[in-house]
């Protein structure tokens, strides 16, 4: 009963939370799994569906898409992450302001305009941040998407181009060894986004997931995370939500440690980069 007061409760805060962000839709996010064939499944209330105790994470809509929410974690598992999110987010704030130093007025040389490039993107229960970047695509690359839409080399409602002529030549190496995403360490600090999480989507990518992919928005996003280490953009958008729903599924402390420390030789390969 208490499990299932949770459960009503985090879909009600993940659909409010979204629909202020101007998507206009009803989510319901989940974990991941599939509902046994085998059961018969009842409907609940709010729409869901219940299919016996060894799916009790598991939710279908009133359309019969499966969802899923996040199962709860300890108090002492939230504080730990903080903690290091905290601890390593200062230092790595600490790193980027330095490597600023050089960055800075490289991207300024090579493309006037603002050093870093800002984005609004969707937290936790869909809650929208800005997130930060170091700049390395035209000013006018966000305008120019849309035009560039047929040359979308990705699967499902993600984005990717492997020789975008959006980016700036002499920037790419930002990008390939994510030197570009060192200002997020500030969204850590702030409390936006943590060290390990699901990478945070646009709104224009979330509205058009399924209930399935909606699961990414259970937990806070991070910087990096099983995705993140096995491959980023040579992985399909599908292979990455499983990846991501699987995490949420396992998360603990151990894990977190051992992706942070997976990210650093990921990262220096350049390996998966676009």
């Amino acid at each position: 009963m208490l499990l299932s007061r949770i459960t009503r409760s985090k879909s009600t805060r993940v659909a409010r939370a979204v629909s202020k962000s101007g998507l206009g839709m009803t989510v319901q996010t989940a974990l991941p799994g599939t509902l046994p064939e085998s059961r018969s499944a009842t409907t609940g209330q709010n729409g869901w569906s219940s299919a016996g105790e060894d799916s009790v994470h598991h939710r279908v809509t009133t359309t019969g898409e499966v969802a899923f929410i996040a199962p709860p974690r300890s108090i002492a598992y939230s504080a730990t992450k903080r903690v290091i999110d905290l601890t390593l987010g200062v230092l790595g704030l600490a790193a980027t302001l330095v490597i600023g130093l050089v960055v800075a007025p490289w991207i300024k040389i090579k493309s006037p305009g603002p050093v870093l490039f800002r984005q609004e993107r969707l937290g936790e229960h869909g809650k929208p941040f800005t997130c930060l970047k170091f700049r390395t695509m035209d000013l006018d690359a966000e305008a120019r998407k849309q035009d560039l839409a047929h040359l979308n080399e990705a699967q499902g409602p993600v984005f990717k181009i492997t020789h975008d002529p959006r980016h700036i030549p002499s920037l790419r190496w930002l990008r390939k060894f994510s030197i570009d995403e060192m200002p997020q360490f500030w969204n850590v600090v702030r409390g936006d986004m943590s060290l390990v999480g699901p990478r945070p989507p646009i709104p224009g990518e979330v509205a058009s997931y399924s209930p399935r992919q909606l699961g990414r928005l259970t937990v806070k996003p991070g910087m990096t995370c099983t995705w993140q280490v096995n491959g980023r953009s040579d992985v399909d958008f599908e292979q990455w939500v499983e990846m991501d729903l699987d995490y949420i599924e396992r998360r603990s402390t151990l894990l977190d440690l051992t992706l942070i420390v997976k990210t650093i030789p990921a990262v220096l390969s350049g390996r998966g980069a676009s």
